[in-house]
C-alpha cells in the first residue's frame, strides 16, 4: 500500500541533482542499469527503494537491496555502486534522508535511559541493510506528501524527520543508529578515525597514533575499525589516496607522477599499478575517459 504511493511521489518530485524543497531529503530516478561506479563517499543517510535494486560494495562486503528495503550508513565510507534493475519503463526509485549525529543525539536523551543503547561488545557495521517496517514507509510518505504542501511543509516536515529517526533508533538497525549519536560509542571513536585519515589521507602514519588519538587502545581500535569500515586503516587510507587522485587526475591529466605525489605516493611506479588495479586503467587512460564521460552520482542513493 505505501509503496505504491511512495513511487508516485518519488517520480513526481525528483530533479536531476536529486534534491527537494525539504532540506536533507533526497530522491534519486535513475532509468537504467549501470557499471560498477568508481568509489565515492557514502555520506551518514538513510536509504529506502521504492522501485528497482542497488548493489552497493564496501570493502569485501556486498549489500544488496530493493522495493521496500532500506539502508543505513552511519559512517561517511568509500563505497561502490550500481543500479541492477532499472529502465526507462520503469526506472529506479529512492528517497534519502542525510543523517545528523545530533538530530540522533537530541531524540536519546528526550528518550531517557530507558531507551538507551545497550553495548553490543564492538561497533556496528558502518552499513546495514533490513526490511522497512510499515510504520517508517507510512512517515517517509507523509514527509514526501508534504512536498506537495509548501503551506504546511515548513512546520511539519521537522516533526516528520524525527519521527522517521524515532523509528530507525527503535528498529532492526537502531544499534547502528543510536551509535551514530553517542560520543562515547565505539563507532563516534571510529568515526573520529575516519575523519582524521580523510583530512590526513597523503600523510603516512602509525595505527597506534591514530588509536590513541580516537581513544582506543591498539587491539580494540583495529578489531572495530574493521567491523565498521570493511577495511584496516591502511587499506581505507589508499581508497581515499586512490579517489583524491582520480578526482585531481579529471583536471590535471597531464600531471600523473604530480598527482600521484600530492596523494602521498613517493613511488610513481606503485601509484600506477594501485592505480590500475583500483580503477581498471592506468591514470593517464582513465584520466582521458574520465574528461569524455559525464557520470551520474555513485553515492549511497538507490
Amino acid at each position: 500500500m505505501y509503496l505504491e504511493e511512495l513511487r508516485t511521489l518519488l517520480a513526481r518530485h525528483a530533479r536531476p541533482d536529486w534534491t527537494t524543497a525539504v532540506d536533507s531529503v533526497l530522491i534519486s530516478k535513475v532509468d537504467r542499469p549501470d557499471p560498477p561506479s568508481a568509489p565515492s563517499m557514502s555520506g551518514t543517510l538513510l536509504a529506502v527503494i521504492a522501485q528497482g535494486a542497488k548493489r552497493l560494495a564496501l570493502g569485501e562486503r556486498v549489500f544488496e537491496y530493493g522495493p521496500g528495503q532500506y539502508l543505513v550508513a552511519s559512517v561517511d565510507l568509500p563505497v561502490t555502486g550500481q543500479f541492477t534493475q532499472a529502465d526507462p519503463k520503469q526506472p529506479a526509485l529512492g528517497f534519502g534522508l542525510v543523517l545528523e549525529p545530533s538530530a540522533v543525539a537530541e531524540l536519546l536523551l528526550e528518550a531517557g535511559p530507558g531507551d538507551a543503547p545497550r553495548s553490543s561488545g564492538g561497533a556496528p557495521s558502518g552499513i546495514a541493510v533490513s526490511d522497512a517496517p510499515a510504520a517508517l514507509l507510512d512517515a517517509v510518505v507523509r514527509l514526501l506528501r508534504l512536498l506537495d504542501e509548501p503551506r504546511d511543509r515548513a512546520v511539519l516536515a521537522p516533526l516528520v524527520k524525527r519521527e522517521i529517526l524515532w523509528r530507525l533508533i527503535t528498529g532492526e538497525q537502531g544499534a547502528t543508529v543510536r551509535q551514530l549519536g553517542l560520543a562515547d560509542s565505539s563507532l563516534s571513536h571510529i568515526s573520529r578515525a575516519v575523519r582524521w585519515i580523510r583530512e590526513h589521507y597523503a600523510q603516512p602514519f602509525r595505527v597506534e597514533d591514530v588509536a590513541r588519538q580516537s581513544g582506543m587502545g591498539v587491539s580494540a581500535f583495529y578489531r572495530n575499525f574493521q567491523a565498521v569500515t570493511a577495511m584496516s586503516p591502511i587499506q581505507f587510507q589508499k581508497q581515499i589516496r586512490l579517489q583524491e587522485a582520480r578526482l585531481l587526475l579529471a583536471t590535471h591529466p597531464g600531471d600523473v607522477t604530480g598527482v600521484g605525489h600530492r596523494v602521498g605516493y613517493d613511488n610513481p611506479s606503485q601509484f600506477s599499478r594501485e592505480y590500475r588495479r583500483q580503477f581498471g586503467a592506468p591514470p593517464s587512460q582513465d584520466a582521458a575517459r574520465l574528461r569524455q564521460a559525464v557520470r551520474a552520482p555513485a553515492g549511497l542513493l538507490p
